[in-house]
């Protein structure tokens, strides 16, 4: 083979492999039931505080989370915010940030979990929001709700992971000023070092992998 053949040949191949690269991803961002969606809003001094004490996936900060369902060829994703579990019309859940929102897909060996995480999902609509985050208490927030739906589809055997919760500033003991106020206003204890999850701690979770959806 002449060199100026060789050299031919191996440009055919590189571009067949980038278009087969971009194909890959083209189908990796094709929503699909049971898919995660990773976002951060802004909440305030609480959205502040969440962030500054959790680390998402490449640094990223993650303080609301949300699982795909897909319905008579519309997209919605079940979350717990407001006052309640819902299931929220996706383009309403991603206008709740300006900020890059990421997918997490699960990986093969785990997707036969979806059709169970999502009929849990379902039943819990209308369960009322957690505003007192503790967990295993009949109320939701975001990645509660998530880390419950795959407790179930997975026999009751944790999924994701629980981890102390920590409503201290970083490198202190002075709990957030504005996590002082919520609780007062619950009328319970700061629930320090009590298990619960966040979106930053799932997005780090090796048994989902993550990438950028674009819209």
């Amino acid at each position: 083979m002449k060199l100026q053949d060789l050299n031919w040949s191996k440009t055919i191949h590189l571009i067949f492999s980038l278009f087969f690269i971009q194909v890959i991803c083209a189908q990796n961002q094709k929503l699909e039931n049971g898919d995660l969606l990773f976002i951060n809003i802004n909440c305030g001094p609480m959205c502040d505080a969440i962030n500054a004490v959790t680390e998402g996936f490449e640094s990223n900060d993650f303080n609301h989370m949300g699982m795909v369902i897909a319905e008579n060829n519309e997209y919605f994703v079940y979350e717990a915010i407001g006052k309640a579990v819902v299931k929220t019309p996706l383009k309403t859940f991603v206008s709740y940030t300006k900020e890059p929102i990421y997918l997490g897909k699960l990986k093969n060996e785990y997707q036969y979990l979806i059709p169970d995480a999502i009929a849990f999902s379902e039943k819990q609509l209308g369960v009322p929001y957690d505003n007192d985050f503790i967990y295993n208490n009949e109320k939701y927030y975001c990645s509660e709700l998530i880390y419950d739906a795959f407790l179930f589809a997975n026999n009751d055997k944790p999924f994701f992971k629980l981890f102390p919760m920590t409503y201290k500033e970083p490198n202190s003991d002075n709990f957030f000023p504005i996590w002082v106020e919520h609780f007062k206003k619950q009328n319970i204890e700061i629930p320090e070092g009590k298990p619960g999850c966040n979106p930053g701690g799932m997005s780090l979770d090796d048994k989902i992998i993550l990438q950028v959806y674009k819209l």
